[in-house]
């Protein structure tokens, strides 16, 4: 006679058997504490292997009205060493072989057993309809100004902080309750969703990986999602249970996040059980995925995982579940890179990031920087040269060319790259397709910058209409001084003081951008031309300046405005369309230099009467 354990095992084994056939559910009214069910994972390779899960009870209003959570402990395979394993997320759990939900959620920092929420199924499968007719993504990144690439970072952080989805305390409470704990709350959270970024976390800013961590996704390690040498055992098509990629970036380099098969109903597919970033609508490639081996932790086990080919599209990243089809992938931004370098010659690259107004400007930024820091040194002085174009559907192309020298060079340089793709896909007022993205990148490791030091005219008195020529004195860090003549003209008619300026391009950008004060909502074909016109950092510009009025309306710069047009002007200011000029610029000259340049002077200019 066998033991009541072993009977109820194989009775457990003999039910995962016959359930990639099964299709009826169990409604979360009919799941009663005592239960006991079976689920489905990928613990090695891509072999399912089942679990046990013993149903506690049901938590009500979970993350929102009648959105509910059935708690269970877990047992069996590696659970009991492990915990609830990051990359779970999905696994289907049955009951009497009915579909009752997917693992979706974890209790507590250093829990002692492997006790997870279950999301029923019937919550995933009405929230995350893939044939829902498709919206444009509300997740998006508040960005608007391309010529100023710092902002990116703060921005992208901030467009991940505002999509996480929080457990309210009342259901944390009650998950305590019914596990008998005296704390007022246990920490119910989603499960960990795996991200493999080539070369690991250290190479991304602070805030950056801070606001990933904050969403529920987790390092795996360093190591990067390829897929093993020859072919995949994969047992036949996608099923509950498999292993299954979500895709941010394909080609030579990749990165994805990684979880579980909940539901196959045709060619429809569920997974996860919790959002990937409740993104809503999306269109990110669905791949089979393999499992190398378990990394057991004391505060959250993981899957290493890696993706494989691309077998649909995810379609749908909602509250309860993503959701996709099996079949074509999407379409996908074609990015090509090279890299080169005195030390390594040229290396190209090609891959492919997702078109998504928040992950789309994420994932590329975070592929720069990973391919940037991989060849080249991370930490220390640098300098990168940055030069490329963005096609976008429909209109001229954004020319890229700048240079960016010290601490930190190659996130400004990869920063100054995606900046323009950012405001693009995320402008009010037209949608814009990038088409294409093609950069070059030539790294120094060391500081090539320069400060201007000293400016003088070939005449200290001019007439007006003459040409002249001015001097630049640039002090290199640790080179010998070098002078640039830049020919100019001076104004032929001016009303009021004159004075002549040599200013490097973060400074003439940053004096444009106050006097201008542009509006917020920038069409596609506005900011590909402020892109173009964007000051370069390794510029050297010239301008004369006089006190007369102008004006800019529109984000258009109007100098030297005749008295009747100004009053028109201030009639607008109240409006917010126009702004005031209290200098105008009569002229303007520039100079590339092969470095980064800082600094400005002026100097006032009496013309010599003819």
């Amino acid at each position: 006679m066998l033991r009541p354990r072993v009977a109820l095992t194989l009775a457990l084994f003999c039910s995962w058997s016959v359930l990639h056939a099964a299709q009826e559910t169990l409604s979360v009214d009919a799941v009663r504490p005592g239960m006991v069910g079976v689920g489905q994972t990928v613990f090695d390779g891509t072999r399912v292997e089942p679990f046990t899960a013993h149903i506690l009870g049901v938590i009500d209003n979970v993350i929102g009205t009648r959105r509910h959570l059935i708690l269970a402990k877990l047992d069996g395979g590696p659970l009991a060493r492990t915990g609830v394993i990051a990359g779970m997320s999905g696994s289907p759990v049955y009951v009497d072989g009915r579909l009752i939900g997917a693992v979706s959620y974890s209790l507590g920092s250093f829990p002692t057993e492997p006790i997870a929420g279950i999301t029923p199924i019937d919550e995933m499968v009405d929230a995350a309809n893939p044939d829902a007719a498709a919206r444009p993504v509300g997740a998006r990144v508040a960005f608007s100004t391309p010529e100023q690439p710092a902002l990116l970072l703060p921005a992208l952080a901030d467009a991940l902080a505002r999509t996480v989805t929080p457990v309210s305390a009342e259901s944390d409470a009650r998950a305590a309750r019914l596990l008998g704990i005296d704390a007022p709350a246990v920490g119910l959270r989603p499960i960990g969703t795996p991200l493999v970024v080539s070369g690991g976390w250290g190479a991304l800013p602070d805030p950056l990986v801070a606001a990933l961590r904050g969403g529920g996704f987790t390092a795996a390690q360093g190591v990067s999602p390829q897929t093993p040498r020859g072919e995949m055992p994969f047992e036949g098509p996608l099923k509950p249970g498999d292993a299954v990629g979500v895709a941010f970036v394909q080609g030579d380099l990749r990165l994805g996040a990684t979880g579980t098969v909940t539901h196959v109903d045709g060619t429809r597919v569920y997974a996860f059980g919790h959002p990937m970033y409740n993104l809503g609508p999306i269109a990110f490639p669905m791949t089979r995925a393999y499992v190398y081996t378990l990394l057991p932790s004391l505060s959250s086990s993981s899957k290493l995982a890696g993706a494989g080919d691309v077998i649909g599209t995810f379609l749908q990243d909602r509250a309860t579940a993503i959701a996709g089809r099996l079949g074509a992938g999407p379409s996908m931004v074609p990015v090509s890179v090279t890299v080169s370098s005195a030390r390594g010659g040229a290396r190209p690259f090609r891959f492919e990031v997702v078109r998504d107004q928040m992950f789309g400007p994420l994932m590329l930024y975070t592929a720069l920087v990973d391919t940037l820091q991989s060849y080249e040194r991370q930490f220390g002085i640098a300098t990168f040269r940055v030069r490329g174009r963005i096609e976008v559907t429909g209109h001229e192309s954004v020319a890229l060319d700048s240079m960016y020298a010290g601490e930190g060079a190659s996130s400004a340089a990869a920063a100054y790259a995606v900046a323009p793709v950012t405001a693009l896909v995320n402008n009010d007022v037209d949608a814009a397709t990038v088409a294409r993205v093609e950069l070059t990148f030539e790294a120094t490791e060391a500081p090539v910058a320069a400060t201007i030091d000293r400016v003088w005219l070939d005449d200290p008195r001019p007439r007006a209409g003459d040409a002249t020529s001015v001097h630049v004195l640039l002090r290199p860090y640790r080179g010998d001084e070098q002078v640039v003549t830049i020919p100019i003209t001076v104004p032929a008619v001016t009303r009021g003081g004159l004075m002549l300026q040599v200013i490097d391009g973060g400074r003439l950008a940053a004096l444009e951008q106050r006097e201008a004060r542009l509006p917020q909502s920038r069409s596609a074909t506005q900011i590909i031309r402020t892109v173009n016109a964007a000051r370069r950092a390794h510029t050297v510009y010239v301008r004369w300046l006089t006190t007369d009025s102008g004006a800019v309306v529109l984000g258009e710069r109007l100098p030297a405005l005749p008295p009747s047009v100004l009053s028109v002007v201030d009639g607008d200011r109240a409006g917010g369309l126009s702004a005031g000029l209290s200098t105008t610029t009569m002229g303007e000259w520039s100079a590339p230099v092969d470095a980064v340049v800082s600094g400005q002077r002026a100097i006032a200019v009496s013309l010599r009467s003819r």
